[in-house]
């Protein structure tokens, strides 16, 4: 190896030793569409095999040391299910993550959640954030992760001023319950499953709701949230700009919230959004207070293969952007001189790390290639065996 060479691999070392991605229990187990569940011998049906899972992938790739997790279905107890939740974190050497409450699920929600018209629902809503708050405190979980689906199909059928009084005084009253190390991470959607409007619809809304539900609130940015055309990146920029950037959910989509593995249609977006993420870093290391989280729902390809997929893919992407040469950035934006600023962007786009990422990798003793090593290890094969008598159609998403 050429003195370059291994300068270049110490630094791309450092870069990668600091990245981590947390990985989401559903995202292992039977989910679907709209339109029904396709069940596979593989996914997980317990917390115990979520847990199992996310550790072949952690063993795999060294960069997944956390579980998201649904309150309804993985906690369905609440604060009684955590002592065997601690059992597992124990057993399989992975932590509880962000805490995600269930606003969508209940036939109470008809209507929505915070923003329904009736108040015992909102108050249901609202006991649900806050036992969900309390169910991180026992975890140990910095961030609760706050999605909700309510809006409106049809003009003039809700009232939007009073949807938004009722979304901050919820939003205070769960910001008061938190500890002084907790995060509330207010998530956006433009759509589905509400078309006309949607309450919390861009990051604009989540950013004002942030700013007036207290200062521990931030915003999560989900990949998939958006429009086809939309400038992700700049959004990203506005919110690390103003303070407000909590953490993403990264997925990737042709349309919107498709769920695919991150980098499978559009990697250069990936890219570009990590660009902006390190832009006032030279080290390579993620802003201090910006959680990393993925959001996928795999209906065709194996579960445990696309997490897989999309940890070495971000991992790649991370580093890409980390070797952008910053300073010459900076001078040839300062000099308008445009194409040798897109080229040297450009460039490192195109630059080709797996074989930096597979070399770190080795150095900690992990396989070259994690999803070769996946396949050959039999592990799927071994658990589609033990689970697949067990599979059953569910009416549930996950």
């Amino acid at each position: 190896m050429s003195p370059f060479e291994s300068a270049l691999f110490d630094r791309a070392a450092k870069i990668l030793d600091a990245f981590q991605i947390e990985i989401p229990s559903w995202g292992f187990a039977n989910t679907g569409t709209r339109f029904g569940k396709f069940l596979q011998p593989a996914a997980a049906s317990t917390l115990e095999e979520k847990f199992a899972d996310a550790a072949e992938v952690n063993r795999l790739t060294g960069a997944t040391p956390t579980l998201a997790l649904h309150v309804l279905w993985d906690l369905p107890n609440g604060g009684s299910d955590v002592p065997q939740l601690k059992r597992l974190e124990e057993r399989f050497g992975i932590r509880a993550g962000s805490i995600n409450p269930n606003l969508f699920q209940d036939q109470e929600y008809k209507f929505g959640s915070l923003c329904n018209p009736d108040a015992k629902v909102r108050r249901q809503a609202l006991d649900h954030l806050l036992d969900s708050i309390e169910i991180a405190k026992l975890t140990g979980s910095r961030d609760v992760s706050l999605w909700m689906p309510d809006g409106s199909n049809y003009p003039g059928s809700q009232s939007m001023r009073k949807r938004i009084v009722w979304l901050e005084e919820a939003l205070r009253a769960a910001h008061d319950h938190l500890a002084t190390d907790q995060r509330l991470l207010i998530e956006y959607k433009p759509f589905e499953p509400a078309f006309y409007h949607t309450d919390i619809a861009d990051w604009g809304m989540a950013s004002h709701l942030a700013r007036a539900a207290g200062p521990q609130a931030r915003v999560l940015v989900d990949t998939g949230h958006h429009y086809s055309a939309q400038n992700i990146e700049q959004i990203v920029a506005w919110l690390l700009h103003t303070g407000l950037l909590g953490g993403f959910h990264f997925n990737d989509r042709r349309y919107a919230d498709d769920d695919l593995t991150l980098g499978s249609i559009d990697p250069y977006q990936i890219f570009r959004i990590f660009h902006e993420l390190l832009s006032t870093h030279s080290n390579g290391l993620p802003p201090a207070g910006v959680a990393f989280m993925i959001d996928q729902s795999h209906n065709l390809k194996g579960k445990i293969e696309a997490s897989v997929q999309t940890v070495v893919t971000a991992q790649e992407l991370w580093l890409k952007a980390a070797l952008v040469d910053r300073e010459q950035l900076a001078h040839t934006q300062q000099t308008c001189d445009i194409v040798a600023a897109e080229e040297l962007f450009r460039g490192a786009f195109w630059t080709d790390v797996r074989s930096l990422a597979a070399a770190w990798r080795e150095a900690h003793g992990l396989p070259a290639d994690p999803l070769a090593a996946l396949r050959e290890g039999g592990y799927v094969e071994r658990i589609a065996q033990e689970r697949g008598s067990r599979q059953s159609a569910v009416s549930s998403y996950a």
